[in-house]
């Protein structure tokens, strides 16, 4: 069965993401800077809204990049979150060069062990995606949030199928996001992805102001099912 993954930033967003048939959310804060860390309080919350399982974004600015300290204080928020009921983790860091940073990803994944964890959109704002790839890989997380493309899914779909046409295990990591519209899953379901993540394409106006609806969720379930069957 496909996975679907649905943005939320409220309780309510995920009570409706779970009426709805969601498999899963990704907890944040301030899509105004396309997600932030959250407070452990508001993943609490979820946690009694919600029997979903809650990957939560750790990244502390709007940038790609981190620093030592900011990094020794996302440890330590991971400590809170995982307190508070997480049960996953979202994260990913370039350097100054546009390279994955893997040092700093590999040691805050080394301090939320053994929970698994996504790498986030970074892999989209490399300064060499397909370098970046192979590197994300190594890694180790169990999913790869991306759109092919930092201008979206609709422009990256056609990376987004190179890489799934690697092989099974390539596929399997591939999670379609960013810009995800409904015309674009039936097409990578076919070329073997089966995770979708979904944000403002489940709220009724199309925006971050309006809650997660569970009727449009129900439909992205059953689009991403029926696409499986195909």
């Amino acid at each position: 069965m496909p996975t679907l993954e649905v943005i939320a930033l409220t309780a309510a967003d995920a009570r409706a993401a779970e009426q709805g048939g969601a498999d899963r959310l990704e907890v944040v804060a301030d899509m105004a800077a396309d997600g932030l860390t959250p407070d452990p309080e508001l993943v609490a919350e979820m946690r009694r809204a919600t029997s979903l399982p809650l990957r939560v974004m750790l990244r502390a600015n709007a940038g790609f990049r981190t620093s030592v300290p900011e990094l020794e204080r996302l440890c330590a928020a991971a400590g809170a979150l995982r307190e508070a009921g997480a049960d996953g983790f979202v994260l990913g860091f370039l350097d100054s060069a546009g390279q994955v940073d893997a040092a700093a990803t590999a040691k805050l994944a080394a301090a939320l062990a053994p929970l698994p964890w996504t790498f986030h959109r970074a892999l989209d704002h490399a300064a060499d995606p397909a370098a970046a790839w192979g590197a994300v890989r190594e890694l180790g997380p169990d999913a790869v949030l991306t759109a092919g493309s930092p201008r979206g899914v609709d422009t990256g779909v056609q990376t987004l199928l190179r890489r799934a046409a690697e092989g099974p295990d390539a596929a399997a990591l591939l999670m379609a996001g960013g810009g995800l519209r409904r015309t674009h899953v039936a097409v990578l379901a076919a070329a073997g992805v089966s995770a979708f993540h979904v944000g403002t394409a489940v709220r009724a106006d199309g925006t971050w102001d309006a809650p997660v609806d569970a009727g449009l969720v129900a439909e992205w379930r059953a689009l991403a099912a029926a696409a499986a069957q195909d």
